[in-house]
């Protein structure tokens, strides 16, 4: 089995990515927002969840894992998400744990708590954000942070008003591969790089209602779990749970699934604004197809920034990048594709997990890829980066008044507002001239309508 010099192999590798990914899973208005109580050191922070489904529960369960949180409410419109919630936290004495279908009652208890993890399908998050930071409450909020690019643009600028500590899930963010690759790349050490490409993760997504309609499972308010986006027939085993994100209602589909894991880094390291164009390979009539060539399904170019050259990103969809570059990866990993995300260089090459874990580095030269936290040739590069014990944890730490998170809403929204610039381009099937301070396309008019949506009020504040 073929290592690289520090006696890393495949099976290793693959055996790290599976456990990291566990343990991952753990300028406007002014607007006045409250402030925070302040949480002592060495007191527990008193925790609601909002959206109880497979991702809220696991997040909670490495909250209350730490020992650094109580439970004290769980909010879903879905009864039963908030009895599998309730079952979780039992083994970490979150059992009594106050249940609420409309968050709007957990407003009226605000407070009893201090802080809020937001679990919820992503046309919830910003109605949501934006409650509870009005209401002085720190807030975790799981990626993509926002389902438009308006929202994105708002909740950035209400992060910097409001002082309270927030955090999105992107929980690779927290790990030492990628704060390591962001040293390395920003000292210089792959030289001017100028391709970015991601792939392995892949799925359609649509508008499409389906026939017919089911009736309503008893204990679940479908009405407001659709909440702000356009109602539609409720239809079992076709939204809820976890089948959501593949209808552009509720989410972006695979794009904007792994989007702020994947380029996370790249974008940091790079220092990417906002992309000067956006190019579509793929039908809008059939989004499952290869696209024709062996082209991305999407390309993202931005422009020179200072001394760096422009960039292209390439979201390769159900496709792979170019064989050359494929070749030195497939010989590492034995002939297994492990998809990812790779970053080239001048002087060499950079790849990791679709969550920026487990980063390997090749430079010019090099027999074998090498870690890139005991790469030796890159080991004379300085830390400038705070290394954390988790993603979660450093954000219960920045309550506490240690230390700061490193995937705020101002961060995190940036990241999300340049993803979706590519939503936009998929959904009205062109490529675009995208002027993102202004947010909008040069060319199509049409996107006006995907970056300002119209919202039912109804349950919104």
């Amino acid at each position: 089995m073929k290592k690289d010099k520090s006696g890393f192999s495949r099976r290793e590798f693959l055996k790290a990515s599976a456990l990291g990914v566990t343990t991952a899973a753990f300028a406007g208005p002014l607007v006045i927002c409250g402030s925070a109580a302040s949480t002592k050191a060495n007191s527990k922070v008193n925790l609601a969840v909002i959206g109880c489904g497979g991702q809220g529960r696991g997040d909670m369960g490495g909250f209350l894992s730490s020992g650094d949180v109580n439970l004290v409410a769980l909010c879903d419109p879905d009864a039963g998400q908030i009895d599998k919630a309730r079952a979780v936290a039992a083994n970490n004495g979150g059992a009594l744990a106050k249940g609420y279908e409309d968050y709007r009652r957990l407003l009226d208890d605000a407070a009893s708590f201090d802080a809020v993890l937001i679990a919820t399908p992503d046309h919830w998050h910003v109605p949501l954000c934006k409650a509870f930071m009005k209401a002085g409450k720190h807030i975790y909020c799981e990626k993509p942070l926002a389902h438009n690019i308006t929202e994105a643009r708002e909740l950035r600028i209400l992060s910097r008003s409001c002082k309270v500590v927030t955090q999105m899930g992107n929980q690779g963010s927290a790990s030492d591969s990628l704060r390591r690759s962001i040293e390395i790349i920003k000292a210089g050490a792959l030289g001017q790089i100028t391709e970015v490409y991601e792939w392995g993760i892949w799925g359609g997504v649509g508008n499409n209602q389906g026939d017919g309609e089911d009736p309503i499972p008893p204990g679940f308010n479908w009405d407001l779990w659709v909440g702000p986006s356009p109602i539609r027939a409720y239809k079992k085993d076709k939204y809820h749970p976890a089948l959501w994100r593949g209808c552009y209602d509720f989410g972006n589909g695979a794009l904007m699934d792994f989007w702020c894991h994947a380029m996370n880094l790249p974008v940091r390291a790079l220092d990417l604004g906002y992309p000067e164009r956006v190019v579509v390979n793929i039908s809008k009539e059939n989004w499952w197809s290869l696209p024709t060539g062996g082209k991305a399904a999407v390309e993202y170019h931005f422009p020179a920034r200072g001394n760096l050259k422009p960039v292209k990103l390439y979201w390769q969809g159900n496709g792979k990048p170019p064989s050359e570059i494929m070749k030195p990866l497939l010989s590492f990993f034995e002939d297994t594709d492990p998809g990812g995300v790779i970053i080239i260089g001048e002087k060499g090459l950079i790849h990791t997990s679709q969550w920026n874990t487990d980063g390997l580095i090749r430079l010019n030269g090099d027999p074998e890829f090498e870690r890139v936290i005991s790469h030796k040739a890159t080991r004379d590069i300085p830390q400038s980066l705070p290394r954390t014990i988790g993603h979660g944890q450093e954000w219960i730490g920045a309550i506490k008044g240690n230390g700061r998170t490193f995937s705020d809403f101002d961060t995190g929204g940036k990241l999300t507002e340049i993803g979706l610039a590519g939503v936009l381009a998929l959904r009205v099937n062109m490529g675009l001239e995208w002027d993102g301070e202004k947010m909008e396309a040069k060319n199509s008019p049409e996107t006006v309508r995907f970056v300002h949506p119209e919202y039912r009020k109804k349950w919104l504040i």
